[in-house]
Protein backbone atom coordinates (compact mmCIF):
# COMPACT_ATOMS: atom_id res chain seq x y z
CA UNK A 1 0.00 0.00 0.00
CA UNK A 2 2.92 2.31 1.24
CA UNK A 3 2.46 5.69 2.16
CA UNK A 4 0.51 6.86 0.02
CA UNK A 5 -2.03 4.46 0.03
CA UNK A 6 -2.22 4.35 3.69
CA UNK A 7 -2.60 8.07 4.25
CA UNK A 8 -5.37 7.88 1.94
CA UNK A 9 -7.10 5.10 3.90
CA UNK A 10 -6.59 7.39 6.82
CA UNK A 11 -8.56 10.08 4.85
CA UNK A 12 -11.36 7.63 4.68
CA UNK A 13 -11.32 6.29 8.09
CA UNK A 14 -11.12 9.37 10.43
CA UNK A 15 -12.47 12.28 8.02
CA UNK A 16 -15.96 10.67 8.27
CA UNK A 17 -15.14 11.07 12.45
CA UNK A 18 -14.10 14.85 11.59
CA UNK A 19 -16.85 15.88 10.13
CA UNK A 20 -19.03 15.22 13.45
CA UNK A 21 -16.14 17.36 15.00
CA UNK A 22 -15.62 21.30 15.50
CA UNK A 23 -12.08 21.46 16.02
CA UNK A 24 -9.03 23.17 14.37
CA UNK A 25 -7.33 20.16 14.49
CA UNK A 26 -8.10 17.32 11.87
CA UNK A 27 -7.95 13.74 12.51
CA UNK A 28 -5.49 13.15 9.49
CA UNK A 29 -3.07 15.54 11.08
CA UNK A 30 -3.04 13.02 13.97
CA UNK A 31 -2.96 10.14 12.43
CA UNK A 32 0.19 11.63 10.18
CA UNK A 33 1.79 12.57 13.43
CA UNK A 34 1.59 8.87 15.31
CA UNK A 35 2.43 7.10 11.63
CA UNK A 36 6.10 9.33 12.21
CA UNK A 37 6.72 8.11 16.08
CA UNK A 38 6.67 5.06 14.66
CA UNK A 39 9.00 5.65 12.03
CA UNK A 40 11.43 7.85 14.07
CA UNK A 41 11.44 5.64 17.32
CA UNK A 42 12.03 2.05 15.69
CA UNK A 43 14.44 0.35 16.98
CA UNK A 44 15.48 -3.92 16.66
CA UNK A 45 15.29 -6.28 19.45
CA UNK A 46 17.23 -9.45 19.97
CA UNK A 47 15.31 -11.25 17.17
CA UNK A 48 16.41 -8.79 15.25
CA UNK A 49 12.43 -8.05 14.78
CA UNK A 50 12.06 -4.05 14.03
CA UNK A 51 10.06 -2.83 17.11
CA UNK A 52 8.15 0.28 17.10
CA UNK A 53 6.24 2.32 19.85
CA UNK A 54 2.24 1.05 20.79
CA UNK A 55 1.84 3.48 23.52
CA UNK A 56 0.43 6.80 22.69
CA UNK A 57 -0.64 9.95 24.40
CA UNK A 58 -1.77 12.94 22.39
CA UNK A 59 -1.24 16.13 24.10
CA UNK A 60 -4.43 18.68 22.98
CA UNK A 61 -5.13 22.27 24.37
CA UNK A 62 -8.29 21.74 26.85
CA UNK A 63 -10.56 23.27 23.66
CA UNK A 64 -9.39 20.89 21.07
CA UNK A 65 -10.03 17.95 23.65
CA UNK A 66 -13.63 19.05 24.34
CA UNK A 67 -14.23 19.15 20.59
CA UNK A 68 -13.52 15.96 20.06
CA UNK A 69 -15.38 14.57 23.12
CA UNK A 70 -18.71 13.20 21.36
CA UNK A 71 -16.50 11.11 18.81
CA UNK A 72 -13.38 10.08 21.29
CA UNK A 73 -14.10 6.87 21.56
CA UNK A 74 -14.58 6.38 17.83
CA UNK A 75 -11.50 8.14 16.96
CA UNK A 76 -9.46 6.70 19.07
CA UNK A 77 -10.56 3.39 17.50
CA UNK A 78 -9.49 4.69 14.20
CA UNK A 79 -6.18 5.18 14.80
CA UNK A 80 -5.21 2.70 16.91
CA UNK A 81 -6.44 0.71 13.67
CA UNK A 82 -4.22 3.09 11.44
CA UNK A 83 -1.78 2.30 13.84
CA UNK A 84 -1.62 -1.42 13.26
CA UNK A 85 -2.24 -1.16 9.31
CA UNK A 86 0.98 0.74 9.10
CA UNK A 87 2.63 -1.82 11.13
CA UNK A 88 1.39 -4.24 9.23
CA UNK A 89 2.68 -2.90 5.96
CA UNK A 90 6.46 -1.74 7.09
CA UNK A 91 6.86 -5.29 8.86
CA UNK A 92 6.83 -3.50 12.33
CA UNK A 93 6.35 -5.39 15.43
CA UNK A 94 4.78 -4.02 18.52
CA UNK A 95 6.04 -5.41 21.92
CA UNK A 96 2.08 -5.19 23.83
CA UNK A 97 -1.49 -3.76 22.60
CA UNK A 98 -1.45 -0.95 20.29
CA UNK A 99 -2.96 1.95 22.96
CA UNK A 100 -3.88 5.92 21.93
CA UNK A 101 -5.05 8.32 24.98
CA UNK A 102 -6.22 12.21 24.27
CA UNK A 103 -4.93 14.24 27.45
CA UNK A 104 -5.06 17.96 27.60
CA UNK A 105 -2.09 19.96 27.91
CA UNK A 106 -3.02 23.53 29.11
CA UNK A 107 0.21 25.11 28.01
CA UNK A 108 -0.78 24.32 24.49
CA UNK A 109 -2.83 26.61 22.04
CA UNK A 110 -6.18 25.33 20.05
CA UNK A 111 -4.84 23.65 16.77
CA UNK A 112 -1.36 22.91 18.25
CA UNK A 113 -0.90 19.33 20.03
CA UNK A 114 1.93 16.97 20.74
CA UNK A 115 2.74 13.12 20.77
CA UNK A 116 4.46 11.40 23.69
CA UNK A 117 5.36 7.61 22.89
CA UNK A 118 6.78 4.65 24.56
CA UNK A 119 7.39 0.93 23.69
CA UNK A 120 5.34 -0.59 26.34
CA UNK A 121 4.95 -4.34 27.63
CA UNK A 122 1.83 -5.84 28.46
CA UNK A 123 1.01 -5.97 32.14
CA UNK A 124 2.35 -9.06 33.89
CA UNK A 125 -0.47 -11.67 33.54
CA UNK A 126 -2.51 -13.41 31.52
CA UNK A 127 -3.58 -10.58 28.38
CA UNK A 128 -6.68 -11.51 27.00
CA UNK A 129 -7.16 -12.25 23.25
CA UNK A 130 -9.41 -11.92 20.19
CA UNK A 131 -9.84 -12.97 16.72
CA UNK A 132 -12.17 -10.37 14.26
CA UNK A 133 -13.65 -12.29 11.77
CA UNK A 134 -14.16 -10.47 8.13
CA UNK A 135 -17.57 -9.90 9.25
CA UNK A 136 -16.60 -7.72 11.79
CA UNK A 137 -17.92 -10.60 14.88
CA UNK A 138 -15.78 -11.32 17.80
CA UNK A 139 -14.30 -14.27 19.16
CA UNK A 140 -12.73 -14.44 22.37
CA UNK A 141 -9.87 -17.01 23.05
CA UNK A 142 -10.11 -19.87 25.49
CA UNK A 143 -6.45 -20.57 27.00
CA UNK A 144 -6.70 -24.27 25.55
CA UNK A 145 -6.74 -24.77 22.01
CA UNK A 146 -8.38 -22.72 19.52
CA UNK A 147 -8.74 -25.13 16.01
CA UNK A 148 -9.60 -22.43 13.37
CA UNK A 149 -10.85 -24.60 10.42
CA UNK A 150 -14.16 -25.80 8.24
CA UNK A 151 -15.35 -28.37 10.99
CA UNK A 152 -18.22 -26.63 12.93
CA UNK A 153 -16.79 -27.68 15.86
CA UNK A 154 -13.71 -25.55 15.21
CA UNK A 155 -13.27 -22.49 17.50
CA UNK A 156 -12.95 -20.14 14.66
CA UNK A 157 -15.25 -21.39 11.58
CA UNK A 158 -13.71 -20.47 8.52
CA UNK A 159 -16.19 -21.49 5.14
CA UNK A 160 -13.31 -21.62 2.56
CA UNK A 161 -12.95 -24.16 0.27
CA UNK A 162 -9.50 -23.45 0.60
CA UNK A 163 -9.13 -24.42 3.77
CA UNK A 164 -8.61 -27.63 5.70
CA UNK A 165 -11.67 -29.23 8.16
CA UNK A 166 -8.69 -28.34 11.39
CA UNK A 167 -6.52 -26.06 9.20
CA UNK A 168 -4.51 -24.15 12.52
CA UNK A 169 -4.79 -23.80 16.17
CA UNK A 170 -4.18 -20.99 18.63
CA UNK A 171 -3.14 -21.93 21.98
CA UNK A 172 -1.90 -19.46 24.94
CA UNK A 173 1.96 -19.42 25.81
CA UNK A 174 2.72 -17.26 28.91
CA UNK A 175 1.28 -14.40 28.99
CA UNK A 176 -0.04 -14.44 25.18
CA UNK A 177 -0.88 -16.49 22.37
CA UNK A 178 0.88 -18.51 19.64
CA UNK A 179 -0.20 -19.80 16.67
CA UNK A 180 0.24 -23.31 14.73
CA UNK A 181 -0.36 -24.78 11.69
CA UNK A 182 -1.74 -28.35 11.51
CA UNK A 183 -0.22 -29.42 8.32
CA UNK A 184 -2.67 -27.61 6.03
CA UNK A 185 -2.89 -27.90 2.27
CA UNK A 186 -2.57 -24.18 1.32
CA UNK A 187 -0.80 -22.99 4.67
CA UNK A 188 -1.16 -20.48 7.16
CA UNK A 189 -0.12 -16.52 6.68
CA UNK A 190 0.81 -14.51 8.86
CA UNK A 191 0.63 -10.75 7.71
CA UNK A 192 1.25 -12.33 4.07
CA UNK A 193 3.75 -14.63 5.16
CA UNK A 194 3.61 -18.29 5.04
CA UNK A 195 3.83 -19.82 8.78
CA UNK A 196 6.75 -22.20 8.61
CA UNK A 197 7.22 -22.49 12.88
CA UNK A 198 5.07 -21.91 15.77
CA UNK A 199 4.53 -18.13 15.77
CA UNK A 200 4.04 -15.47 19.01
CA UNK A 201 0.52 -13.31 17.94
CA UNK A 202 1.27 -9.33 17.87
CA UNK A 203 -1.34 -7.14 18.50
CA UNK A 204 -3.13 -6.53 14.95
CA UNK A 205 -1.47 -9.42 13.05
CA UNK A 206 -3.74 -10.80 9.73
CA UNK A 207 -3.99 -14.27 9.78
CA UNK A 208 -4.98 -15.31 6.57
CA UNK A 209 -6.66 -19.10 6.25
CA UNK A 210 -7.32 -19.91 2.41
CA UNK A 211 -8.99 -17.17 1.40
CA UNK A 212 -10.14 -15.20 4.38
CA UNK A 213 -8.20 -12.75 7.08
CA UNK A 214 -8.66 -13.07 10.35
CA UNK A 215 -7.31 -10.39 13.02
CA UNK A 216 -5.79 -10.96 16.32
CA UNK A 217 -6.09 -8.34 18.89
CA UNK A 218 -4.62 -8.34 22.40
CA UNK A 219 -6.03 -5.95 25.43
Amino acid sequence: MGMQGLERRLERMVEGVFRRSRNSIRPIELGRRLIREMDDHRSVDVKGQRIVPNDFIILLSAADHTGFADIEDALRTELVEACREYAREEGYHFMGPVTVELRVDNSLKPGRFGIASQLKQPEPGKRPGTIVMPSGDRIVLKDDKNLIGRLATCAVVVSDGNTSRHHAQIHRAGSGFVITDLGSTNGTFINGQRLTADHRLSDGDIVTIGSVSLRFEAS
